[in-house]
Parts: C-alpha cells; sequence; structure tokens
C-alpha cells in the first residue's frame, strides 16, 4: 500500500499514526448506542490524530464535538471513513479557509452505500461462507469446525480493516487536492450534505415503526387506522414522529428525555391498544 501523497502542505499524520487508529477502530461498536450509534467509538478512534491536529484546546474540544454526531457503519470497513475524515481534519487544521461542514457531509453520504456494501459482503456472505464452514465440521465433532469459522470470516476482516485505513486517508487526501485546486469545495460539501441527509431519512424509516391497531368500521369491512394510512401516505406515521421529535431537539430537550418520552407514550398506546407490533 502506497503512503506517498504530495499535498500542499507538510503532513502531521504519520504511518504510525494510522496504525494506532486501525487499531484503535476495533472496538467501534463496543460503546454503540440508541442515541447516536457508533458515534462514541469513531470519536474516540480518531481522538489521538485529533489531538495532533488541534493542539489548542478550544479547537480540539470543538473537533470532538463535531465528531460526535450520528453515525453508523458496518464495523468492518469503519477504516475507511475514518481514514478518509482525519484526511479532511488535517486538511482543516492546515487551512483556515478550509469549510469543515465538508467533514460531516462527506461523512454521512459514505455512510450508508459503504455500510450497504459492507453488510452484504460480511453478514451476507462471508459469515455465511465461514458458518456453513465450520458448522460441517462441527457437526462430525471435529475442533477445526470453530477455529476454521472464526479464521474464514475474521482473516479477510483484519485485512481490509486494516488496508482500509491507509486507503482512506490516501483516497481523502487526493481528493482534498483535486478539490482545492479545481475550486468544487463549495458543490462537494452541498451534494453531499444531500446525499447524507436522505441516508438519515432512509434509517429513520427503515429503523422505526408505527403502527396504529384501533380499527374503523364492523365486521370484515373494518380496517385499521395504519392501513387508512398508508394508503394515503406510506409511512406519515413514522414522518409525524420524526416531526415531533426534531421539534424537541429543537427546543433543546435532552435526547434521554426525549427517549424516555416516546418510550412512556408507546408503553400507554400499546395498554389503551392505540398502537400494536
Amino acid at each position: 500500500m502506497s503512503f506517498n501523497i504530495k499535498p500542499k502542505y507538510d503532513k502531521k499524520i504519520k504511518k504510525s499514526d494510522l496504525v494506532k487508529l486501525f487499531w484503535r477502530s476495533i472496538p467501534y461498536e463496543h460503546s454503540w448506542n440508541y442515541e447516536r450509534m457508533g458515534n462514541v467509538g469513531f470519536t474516540w478512534a480518531i481522538m489521538p490524530i485529533l489531538k495532533k491536529l488541534y493542539p489548542q484546546k478550544d479547537k480540539f474540544i470543538h473537533a470532538l464535538k463535531r465528531n460526535l454526531e450520528l453515525y453508523n457503519m458496518t464495523p468492518y470497513i469503519v477504516t475507511l471513513p475514518l481514514g478518509i475524515s482525519v484526511a479532511m481534519e488535517e486538511a482543516n487544521a492546515n487551512n483556515e479557509d478550509f469549510d469543515e461542514t465538508s467533514i460531516s457531509a462527506v461523512k454521512l453520504a459514505l455512510m450508508g452505500p459503504l455500510s450497504g456494501i459492507g453488510d452484504s459482503f460480511f453478514w451476507g456472505t462471508l459469515r455465511v461462507l465461514a458458518t456453513g464452514i465450520g458448522t460441517t465440521l462441527a457437526l462430525k465433532g471435529s475442533i477445526l469446525g470453530p477455529i476454521l469459522f472464526f479464521l474464514v470470516f475474521n482473516v479477510p476482516h483484519y485485512i481490509i480493516r486494516y488496508y482500509g485505513t491507509f486507503l482512506g486517508y490516501s483516497l481523502g487526501s487526493n481528493v482534498i487536492n483535486n478539490v482545492e485546486n479545481s475550486g468544487m469545495m463549495d458543490k462537494i460539501t452541498k451534494y453531499a450534505s444531500m446525499i447524507g441527509m436522505m441516508v438519515v431519512g432512509a434509517m429513520t424509516q427503515e429503523m422505526v415503526s408505527v403502527n396504529f391497531i384501533t380499527k374503523i368500521g364492523v365486521g370484515k369491512s373494518a380496517s385499521t387506522v395504519q392501513s387508512l394510512l398508508d394508503g394515503i401516505f406510506p409511512g406519515i406515521a413514522t414522518l409525524a414522529l420524526f416531526g415531533v421529535t426534531y421539534w424537541m431537539l429543537k427546543k433543546k430537550l435532552n435526547p434521554l428525555l426525549i427517549m424516555f418520552i416516546i418510550l412512556v407514550v408507546s408503553i400507554a398506546a400499546a395498554y389503551f391498544k392505540i398502537l400494536g407490533a
């Protein structure tokens, strides 16, 4: 893997920093949470690099807050966006005119497409292959079953995770240089933000479920409120919940309090047979 990149500024990030980034990416999902998913793991992985790039305490804290936004990524390829992010952070640290909002925009834009590829390969293909090999031998009483399952899944995983760190950094550095030379940073930020918002919207629709089970009508002609809503505007209940949640966030309510409110309302609605599975 080539590490010879010729940027317009002196590099602060060394190969040793990226190797440390690789190791710190391994517990990425250990701090996964329902509020912002993998944000803590992502930020913890790049924290030493951020401290190196931003020796001033206020800038370092600002960079930490910027990276603590919602983020979710297949853990086995998370080093690719990590590498791209640190390359952009390095450009931001060396250029006062750099648009730091582009860092978040690019991160969000990559979240959906990369996770789709990662989930399909690791969960849908490699894990199935490893399970098939491992269980076949395990059913015959061979100790090689669990050993081969572990190796078939994890050897490709760690190879991809390791080289993905350097690939992401290289891609990020080269793209930034080309973009800065062409003056297209504003357009890149705008389109990446649009894609990022589309990804977040798709995640909301996929991961949030609202089902009104109250029936209208009698006998066989009775229909649930949910079926009527879906007939008018599929997903409108989820959209409404998203709107209410966004409104509460704009009112500066604590996210944990918002989650508690949703929990209490959901339990009450289920008890009175308004909502159901």
